[in-house]
């Protein structure tokens, strides 16, 4: 039988993605919830809670229930203002309870710092962490992403935290505290946001959807918009010009000078104009299914709705139905297959039952004694992580892959990078993603920032010995990481089925763009198609507006969230398999209730609400964020701020902060119980945010090229097993040596012929 975690969800709008994230592992979750509270909208309530069972219990039941639940609960996930969180107190209150359990705790700007007690809601956390400056147009009101990106990357955070915490527990025989800050969740998720201000003090900006460091965007066609570019291998401009040319629409691009990538990017303005006009004459679907067949990088931007007809989607059973009393409702599924979970899945409606609840087997600790996979000979305690003793073998580059890597890295898995000059990773050898003027492959601040805490290993997978030290190397590992296209290991010998017989605890991660199955299968994706296949750039698009779509890889630290969560999920249960990951279905895992949004109400007795704002504020483009909030309660918090009575509230404290420095208003507003706060840009995040200074998530790594530089830090803080920056990014086959022998005893004549046969270059 398979095992089960018993979750107790008690969070509120910050961290619902947690429970439903857990539900999706196969977990029997109990939510419990005050009654009085207002309802829910019908499609959240749906959305969020499906697959779980709902204890509504008086106000002052509730610590009770939670007392008797937790005794037998393998995780419990919190979330809301310190203010009004339960469950730190009830574990003071009764630590033998609690002793086991992994206890998660999400608030707005976390337990410590000089904010800690600040209110926040996604509007709010968003403009704290700085996405809410990079959407939008330059100079105008900042937008953040839509969908409630900050609350959901809080949650996807928190219940990688708590698996975290339930794999450590196999090694410590203990349970354990875990905090997340939204606001850090969000400052985690920028891409290069915050880290073009540490290496090249620029502040990237809103460019009303133009990514700053690849040639691509959205382009309208003759029925809608497209997503796509020319970035990437030489052969992703040959081969558009190749099609324009065919349908004698590429103007004057022959002319050979476009062949030079820097004059391309220097006068990218024409060079999208004349694409933008080549698909103008097209409609959405013939871009994107010849750009299919021609495997380059251009989808269609997609409503949620589209979804449902999606042929990669239908392909790999992706949508979920819960069964309510009115019949099956669509919804977006899950990021990735859980063994537990297999698919198509049928969730049941919410259950509603009283503060008689119980867990759904009899008492047992199954859950508690799970094994985690990794070699019995191999030091799990050298440095306290979570994750000390799992060897990863990471075969990954640019952001998503990285990324994964980085978090199990930090929280104490030994990640060996493989690498190769001939195989160039574009953020260590892309002159545009290096972002340190000068940089060099080995000092690229983008390569710095997603690739510390792991060591390099130099491996020529084109020559003829490559692939069999690579199938070595994976025998070896507790987990394999990959992001190649689908096919790629199967031709060095190392796809699942021969990994597992090779290795039969290894996990094996498989990160393609649409999944390694399907008729989509072998399309060529990059963040910004990913994002328009799965509905959310369609989203960005408002108040009449063509969609801008994110010019950040939100899309790729999504789908790394989803990898690493299914990582955790394998440790936990001590077996091998095969994560075959979609990163277009982590994505449209994130639209949150777009889609079930079109087939139920949406608001069910929704409480008024004045907000959320964005006001203009005192100097050059600076922002507040105000967060929706009771009418009363604005009235009375704006009373607070402006000096003179005003009918018209909004306009009032409008006319105030148009006048006065954002934090100066938002400090005012925060005591009068109004969540606010100013917009971020990256500059901002790393010098100025007093809260984010006092938790030190920037610290400070020393580089033998670069010297002391900052970085951004973990999300996930355990009290436990706390993670930690070790090292910082390698320079390219820095470990070869030490870890050819280290992992495979290799000796010194033998590692010396294999350099001077090209095979460790």
């Amino acid at each position: 039988m398979t095992a089960q975690l018993r979750v107790l969800d008690l969070t509120d709008d910050l961290a619902l993605m947690a429970g439903r994230l857990l539900v999706g592992t196969g977990a029997d979750v109990i939510r419990v919830e005050a009654t009085g509270r207002p309802p829910a909208p019908t499609a959240a309530y749906m959305h969020w809670h499906a697959g779980k069972r709902v204890a509504r219990v008086e106000p002052a039941q509730v610590d009770d229930v939670i007392g008797r639940l937790v005794r037998d609960a393998d995780v419990v996930v919190e979330s809301g203002p310190i203010a009004a969180l339960r469950t730190i107190a009830l574990r003071e209150a009764d630590p033998d309870a609690w002793a086991q359990v992994a206890h998660v705790v999400v608030t707005p700007f976390g337990l410590t710092g000089p904010r800690a007690g600040w209110l926040a809601d996604d509007t709010v956390a968003a403009a704290a962490g700085g996405m809410t400056w990079l959407g939008g147009d330059p100079g105008e009101e900042p937008t953040p992403p839509p969908r409630g990106q900050a609350t959901q990357l809080a949650g996807a955070h928190a219940a990688i935290a708590a698996l975290l915490a339930v794999v450590a527990r196999h090694r410590t025989g203990a349970g354990q505290l875990a905090e997340v800050s939204v606001q850090e969740a969000v400052a985690a998720t920028l891409e290069t946001g915050a880290i073009a201000w540490i290496h090249a003090g620029v502040v990237p900006g809103r460019t009303s959807g133009v990514y700053s460091h690849v040639a691509h965007r959205v382009f309208p066609t003759s029925d809608g918009y497209v997503a796509g570019g020319y970035s990437g291998p030489n052969r992703m401009w040959d081969d558009l010009l190749a099609w324009m040319v065919e349908a004698s629409e590429a103007e004057d691009l022959t002319d050979p000078a476009w062949q030079d990538p820097v004059h391309r990017w220097q006068h990218r303005e024409h060079v999208d104009a004349v694409v933008t006009a080549f698909t103008r004459r097209r409609t959405t679907e013939e871009v994107a299914r010849e750009g299919r067949a021609r495997a380059l990088p251009w989808a269609a931007v997609a409503t949620p709705t589209d979804l449902i007809s999606n042929p990669q989607l239908a392909h790999r059973q992706f949508l979920i139905e819960i069964e309510t009393a009115d019949g099956t409702v669509p919804d977006v599924g899950f990021p990735y297959e859980s063994p537990a979970l297999r698919r198509p899945v049928r969730l049941s409606a919410p259950r509603t039952l009283g503060a008689d609840v119980t867990w759904t087997d009899p008492p047992r600790e199954p859950a508690r004694t799970h094994p985690v996979a990794q070699p019995a000979a191999r030091d799990a305690g050298r440095d306290g992580g979570a994750l000390a003793g799992v060897r990863v073998l990471d075969l990954t580059w640019v952001l998503a892959g990285p990324y994964v890597t980085r978090t199990l890295g930090v929280h104490g898995a030994d990640i060996v990078k493989v690498e190769s000059h001939h195989r160039q990773d574009p953020t260590r050898f892309a002159p545009s993603m290096r972002l340190r003027p000068g940089a060099g492959p080995d000092d690229s601040g983008y390569f710095l920032n997603f690739n510390h805490d792991k060591r390099s290993l130099a491996l020529n997978l084109r020559s003829e010995k490559g692939p069999d030290l690579l199938r070595k190397l994976a025998a070896e590992a507790d987990v394999v990481v990959e992001n190649f296209s689908p096919g790629t290991l199967a031709r060095w010998g190392l796809d699942w089925e021969q990994l597992h017989k090779a290795n039969p605890r290894a996990v094996l991660v498989s990160m393609a763009g649409v999944g390694s199955s399907g008729p989509w299968r072998n399309a060529v994706t990059f963040a910004d198609t990913l994002a328009a296949m799965s509905g959310l750039t369609h989203e960005t698009g408002r108040a009449g507006q063509p969609p801008q779509g994110l010019t950040f890889g939100l899309g790729d630290m999504v789908a790394a969230n989803a990898a690493t969560l299914a990582t955790l999920e394998h440790l936990w249960r001590g077996k091998g398999g095969h994560v075959d990951l979609s990163q277009l279905e982590a994505m449209s895992a994130h639209l949150g209730t777009a889609l079930v949004d079109t087939v139920l109400p949406a608001h069910t007795g929704k409480p008024a609400a004045v907000g959320p704002l964005m006001l203009h504020a005192a100097g050059e483009d600076r922002w507040l964020a105000v967060g929706a909030t009771a009418p009363d309660r604005f009235h009375a918090a704006v009373t607070s701020v402006v000096a003179e009575s005003s009918d018209d509230a909004v306009a009032a404290l409008t006319k105030v902060v148009g006048e006065r420095d954002a934090d100066e208003v938002a400090v005012q507003l925060q005591k009068a119980g109004l969540a606010a706060y100013a917009v971020r840009d990256g500059r901002d995040l790393v010098t100025a945010d007093p809260q984010l200074a006092a938790r030190g998530f920037y610290p400070t790594q020393q580089h033998p090229l670069v010297g002391a530089f900052q970085v951004e830090g973990p999300v996930a803080h355990l009290t436990g097993t706390p993670g930690r920056l070790r090292r910082p990014a390698p320079l390219l086959g820095q470990h070869t040596d030490q870890l050819l022998e280290e992992i495979l005893g290799l000796d010194h004549d033998r590692i010396r012929q294999l350099h001077e046969q090209g095979v460790l270059e």
